[in-house]
């Protein structure tokens, strides 16, 4: 491909509107524009990159015998409705009605249509075990689309479905599909490791997230200095211990003026936050909910979503403390709460003599009990972990935090969404049994972004060769006829061995054509100039290292062969 004729509109400066480094870089090197909030249109260079991702997912897949498939992004309200999902995905989908009143919504993810579409025609275990894909467009309303395509409302996806006889059929082709992950990653050219994960809205028994590494990761990941222990801190454990001491004497109230949290309790009382509890108060789906975890800890919101079952739940908003809790916001407390359920962390099962919020503006109580002064629900697990707390799986290790993207997602969801839709086949016996099912997916955007956060410098992008979208850049540098002569020959000469090639023949200054080449990160450089021209060797850089050398031109085709077998 010719730049002069290239569609690769970059930019100098960063965009205001961009907050990480990969949607900083797809907007500067041309890669994508925004057309709406978290909705972009993808430009040549972009969908190169996109393409190259999806022939190396298609490659892998059908290696594992999957087979590829198209499913309607549109989908009827009925088959969400069987599954019961349709109010359970709650405001992330997007609903509609067509010109007959009749409902639907832009498809956030496949389970329904896949199961629709087997349950009248896999007949008998004979059917059976198979393995469906496709590379589709997803549509999720995000509340707070941001990051570019790392947490946009319409992404693309790659996502599977296997259908088996039995839980030992969905363990088999749930390993092949990690096993397929895996390669997947590697030939992308990405650093991704597994790690155990909450299962969310899908469902299911067991799930592993693939996350590539990144400062700017939305997701915190723990990890075992001594094992392979790794898991979402969504859903991470450890083996912190429960509050064992006891005060006691009566319930007190104390005085607090305008001391709302538990920092300013401990300076203020002189008390460590280990003897207090915090008090989260949430609506889940318009019921309230007092969550409580030692005053030290921090709510996990999704264990707690996951415990109370509910499609949404979120912060009480200041007038609902009043309405809903009787409470004052800074205050709030569980004793004397009145048709609120109580959930506690189990860490506080043991637990007495703590100190809690009063109900009422400027004061605390001390001194309470659980089941004296107040009664709980459900002791349960509820906090995040930090770092340095000992491993839950060896006992030897202590968990590190680090950030991470989620690439891709695998579930076992075994027989969630056929008992639900009626999707049976008849065993050996005749008789109906469910099909257990699995769902694998991998976000081919996100891939890209995940790729540049890992790869990129202050110049611009360092793109894994597998998923560049050209191999090669020639720069001839002046308006010397030679230069350009020869540069169409190597041109010429390196397409027609089957490289893919892009030369910057616009008339543009030395330092336009080195920036732009650094920014959209071509694996491989080679720049012709009049004097390199004379000396018989073109100027080559490895844009992986920013390594130069010198390539004789004699040698240039065999040596370019060479280099990439370097570049990784």
């Amino acid at each position: 491909m010719r730049m002069s004729k290239l569609y690769l509109p970059t930019l100098k400066e960063d965009p205001a509107e961009a907050d990480v480094v990969s949607h900083k870089l797809m907007l500067r090197a041309g890669m994508m524009r925004k057309h709406s909030s978290g909705i972009y249109s993808y430009l040549p260079l972009g969908y190169r990159v996109i393409k190259k991702i999806e022939k190396i997912c298609r490659k892998h897949m059908d290696n594992s015998e999957a087979q590829e498939l198209l499913l309607p992004i549109m989908q009827t309200s009925k088959i969400w409705k069987d599954s019961k999902r349709w109010d359970k995905f709650g405001p992330l989908m997007i609903k509609f009605n067509d010109r007959k009143a009749r409902e639907y919504c832009l498809g956030p993810t496949h389970e329904e249509v896949v199961t629709d579409l087997v349950k009248d025609e896999v007949r008998s275990y004979k059917d059976l075990p198979l393995n469906l894909y496709q590379i589709q467009t997803k549509v999720r309303d995000e509340i707070r689309p941001r990051f570019g395509v790392m947490r946009g409302r319409e992404f693309i996806m790659k996502d599977a479905y296997s259908l088996d006889i039995d839980y030992e059929g969905l363990d088999k082709s749930y390993q092949a599909m990690y096993d397929a992950y895996e390669r997947i990653f590697a030939e992308c050219g990405l650093e991704a490791v597994a790690v155990e994960a909450d299962t969310g809205a899908m469902g299911g028994k067991d799930s592993h997230e693939f996350m590539v590494l990144a400062d700017s990761g939305e997701d915190e990941i723990a990890f075992c200095s001594h094992c392979d222990y790794a898991a979402n801190v969504e859903r991470a454990t450890s083996q912190k211990t429960e509050i064992d001491f006891e005060v006691e004497a009566e319930a007190e109230k104390i005085h607090t003026p305008e001391i709302k949290t538990i920092s300013e309790l401990e300076e203020y009382l002189e008390v460590p936050a280990a003897k207090m509890m915090k008090a989260v108060a949430v609506v889940a789906d318009g019921e309230a909910v007092l969550a409580l975890v030692s005053g030290e800890d921090e709510l996990n919101e999704i264990k707690l979503t996951n415990y109370l079952q509910a499609n949404e739940l979120r912060a009480a908003e200041d007038k609902e403390f009043v309405e809903l809790f009787n409470s004052v916001p800074g205050f709030i407390g569980p004793v004397d709460l009145d048709d609120v359920r109580i959930i506690a962390d189990q860490r506080l099962k043991n637990m007495s003599g703590a100190i809690v919020g009063a109900n009422e503006k400027d004061y605390h109580l001390k001194n309470v009990k659980s089941g004296r002064d107040f009664e709980v629900e459900a002791f349960t697990d509820l906090r995040s972990v930090r770092g340095g707390e000992r491993c839950p799986k060896c006992d030897q290790g202590k968990l590190n935090i680090k950030e991470g993207i989620e690439v891709g997602h695998i579930f076992k969801l075994g027989t969630k969404y056929s008992e639900n839709m009626g999707a049976n086949y008849l065993d050996e016996n005749g008789k109906a049994q469910p099909i257990v099912m699995g769902s694998y997916g991998i976000g081919i955007t996100r891939l890209v972004a995940a790729a540049i956060e890992q790869n990129n410098d202050q110049y611009g992008i360092k793109w894994p060769q597998a998923i560049a979208p050209y191999q090669i850049i020639i720069l001839p540098l002046g308006n010397d006829d030679s230069v350009q002569k020869k540069s169409e020959e190597i041109y010429q000469n390196l397409k027609a061995e089957g490289w893919e090639v892009l030369i910057d023949d616009r008339k543009e200054r030395a330092g336009v054509k080195f920036n732009d080449s650094e920014l959209i990160g071509v694996p491989l450089r080679l720049t012709i100039g009049s004097r390199s021209l004379e000396n018989g060797v073109v100027e080559a850089m490895i844009r992986e290292n920013n390594k130069k050398m010198e390539i004789e031109l004699d040698n240039l085709r065999p040596k370019v062969k060479e280099l990439f077998t370097e570049i990784s």
